[in-house]
């Protein structure tokens, strides 16, 4: 038998511009990817989720006074305090999230946490009670908005004694911002602590 030979391939031709291909094909991708799909995007946070896509901004009296995503410090002892932060150059700063990087052994993040829990001793003497962890210890991300129950809880007491609120009202006002888990599975019973605070003001004025 006879074998059968294949025809050589053709070699390119030296005529053809191979960077035409290789222009288009970037051009394309570049107007796909850098201009439809933001545009898209963009434009579907805007119609469907327009308070999120801004940033979840709080008002009062036409005045943004914080973010729902963003923590907020609050130093007073008529306020309910959010949950300390590493960001620098201050506290939840949004520009620069980030952790302490300390690890559980090390002795600078011992004394912060001592010194925070004589900081929440000295502004309620009279708590005895074990001070909830996220009070006393940053996140990840340094901007964490909302503080677990319990440690809204705790501050409960303080916040009735230096407003002169009954504890059962200012218990009341934590149980109506509290938000479960999501779906009832994912995530922890939690407060947001500028919204409580706004909502001490509105009702209550200014802390004494």
């Amino acid at each position: 038998m006879t074998p059968t030979l294949e025809a050589p391939a053709t070699p390119a031709r030296a005529d053809v511009p191979l960077w035409r291909p290789a222009l288009t094909l970037f051009v394309v991708l570049s107007l796909v990817t850098g201009l439809a799909y933001p545009l898209l995007v963009t434009g579907l946070a805007q119609t469907l989720f327009p308070r999120e896509a801004n940033g979840s901004l709080v008002e009062r009296d036409g005045q943004v006074v914080g973010s729902a995503l963003i923590g907020q410090q609050f130093s007073d002892a008529g306020h309910f305090w959010v949950r300390p932060s590493a960001t620098a150059p201050m506290a939840n700063n949004a520009a620069n999230s980030a952790g302490s990087n300390l690890a559980p052994t090390a002795p600078a993040l011992v004394e912060a946490v001592q010194a925070r829990v004589l900081a929440l001793r000295a502004a309620d003497p009279g708590n005895t009670a074990p001070v909830p962890v996220d009070l006393v210890t940053t996140s990840a991300s340094g901007l964490d908005p909302h503080i677990s129950r319990a440690a809204a809880d705790y501050q409960v007491a303080r916040v009735a004694r230096v407003r002169g609120l009954p504890l059962a009202t200012v218990q009341s006002l934590v149980e109506q911002h509290a938000e479960g888990r999501w779906l009832g599975l994912i995530g922890e019973a939690r407060v947001n602590v500028l919204a409580l605070n706004l909502a001490l003001a509105d009702t209550y004025g200014a802390a004494r």
